[in-house]
């Protein structure tokens, strides 16, 4: 055991560790906080009716979450390395499974969540700054993605401390939101007994939610650069998740108090509605300002967090050489660099790329699971004395329960939205042909042995 922990710290030789828990926790809380907070609720009080089941679904939502941070966070502790669930899978599964992780992430899901987000921030800048409006708003996407990456190519330590003081940003603001309309805002109590016909499915609520926390792994992309990753990784996953919970339940409460389940019912806009009934109308303007912060900080925290992936799939032969850059580097600025350029193709090209991203969540969620149902894989095969410094509770009910959860999403995805679920497996399958390219160039490299011992 003490031979292959030495093995997976010194792999992680190549990144400097510069990044602190907190502002590990902070690049985790970035990615979950985006727009879905602000704009699900109204469809979920729609489909249930209840505020009860409403807020019930949300607590739901943050255990979930929890459970899959739990996870991540004893196998993040055991493997800190840049790569997340890649280094996860490969692994558990073996190198075709984690490969297709990768190739997932680089090309749609982490490249098309940002590309969207961009545009969407681009829209919230206009509506904000009328001067801008008349812009295309794939120039603002460029303009930003080019100074985020410019930030975080300076480094983790630069680009971290920039990304701690974006959630900080958010956070407050949101917790300025919260007490300013809690002790100032116009509501009633008398909303959280209130109801309203419910006209949808609370599985499909489920969904809405679940979107809503996505982004709790994304510490787990950093464990090659974090200080004392086998307490700090555990720290910071479980911490910002808990703390994401606990927002979003508090601005849905808030939402509560300032409109009934009727008059949230199907509003896209719930928080700049719930701003303006508590405040007046001008009140939404600050609202949409939030939320262009929020995804401002979110799309930072993917620049930050998804170059780690290829990263290292390059340095394990099976992504091109030059995205795993120099021993000794302050941070993957290729693999960055090239994330960037992708992304400006998707911005440029297609202008609105969500699609994309609804396509691929089919496979990112089993991908997510097949990560959580690793613990129990790799507890299985290394037995009670493998180097554990985290071990999640509760397992492996819990595993069981995540695994059923995103289980019953990729069933739900494949009755309800056939054609989603077949672009993303046609996304994931369409990286093999590639995988075996690389791969057996790496197994006639001068470093085959090392390809295969891994």
């Amino acid at each position: 055991m003490r031979e292959r922990a030495g093995a997976i710290m010194a792999s992680t030789s190549g990144l400097k560790r510069a990044i602190g828990w907190r502002t590990a926790a902070a690049v985790v809380i970035a990615n979950m906080i985006g727009a879905g907070i602000f704009t699900t609720s109204g469809f979920i009080a729609r489909d249930v009716g209840s505020v009860a089941a409403m807020m019930a679904l949300w607590m739901a939502g943050g255990i979930v979450a929890l459970i899959g941070a739990m996870a991540y966070a004893e196998l993040g502790a055991a493997m800190p390395q840049a790569g997340g669930e890649y280094v996860y899978l490969r692994e558990a599964y073996g190198r075709p499974i984690a490969y297709l992780s990768g190739w997932t992430s680089f090309f749609a899901g982490f490249s098309g969540a940002i590309a969207a987000a961009l545009l969407a921030f681009a829209g919230y800048l206009g509506t904000l700054v009328p001067s801008l409006a008349h812009l295309d708003p794939r120039v603002i996407a460029l303009a930003v993605l080019a100074a985020l990456t410019a930030i975080h190519i300076a480094g983790a330590d630069f680009g971290g401390g920039a990304q701690l003081v974006l959630t900080a940003s958010t956070v407050l603001v949101i917790s300025a939101l919260l007490v300013l309309g809690f002790g100032f805002g116009r509501g009633s109590a008398a909303n959280f007994i209130s109801s309203a016909p419910a006209q949808g499915h609370a599985a499909v609520s489920l969904i809405f939610v679940l979107y809503a926390y996505s982004g709790w792994n994304a510490a787990a992309y950093l464990g090659g650069e974090v200080r004392d990753p086998e307490r700090g990784l555990p720290r910071a996953l479980i911490a910002a998740t808990a703390a994401v919970t606990a927002i979003y339940l508090a601005l849905n409460a808030l939402y509560v108090w300032a409109m009934p389940p009727s008059a949230m019912s199907g509003v896209l806009e719930v928080g700049q509605r719930a701003a303006a009934a508590m405040f007046g109308a001008r009140a939404a303007a600050a609202v949409t300002a939030i939320i262009a912060l929020a995804i401002l900080s979110s799309a930072s925290a993917m620049v930050m967090a998804g170059p780690r992936i290829y990263f290292a799939m390059a340095r394990d032969g099976v992504f091109p050489a030059f995205l795993a850059g120099t021993p000794g580097a302050r941070g993957p600025a290729a693999a960055i660099a090239a994330q960037t350029a992708w992304v400006a193709v998707l911005i440029a090209v297609f202008g609105m790329f969500e699609r994309i991203v609804i396509y691929t969540g089919f496979a990112i969620t089993l991908f997510s699971a097949a990560t959580v149902a690793a613990v129990v894989v790799l507890r299985t095969r290394d037995g009670d004395g493998a180097r554990r410094p985290f071990r999640m509770p509760g397992y492996p009910w819990l595993n069981a329960v995540y695994v059923a959860v995103s289980g019953w999403i990729a069933v739900y995805t494949v009755f309800m939205r056939p054609k989603e679920a077949f672009f993303g497996i046609a996304t994931v399958v369409a990286g093999l042909p590639l995988y075996r390219f690389f791969a057996a160039g790496a197994a006639r490299s001068p470093h085959r042995a090392g390809f295969e011992a891994r």
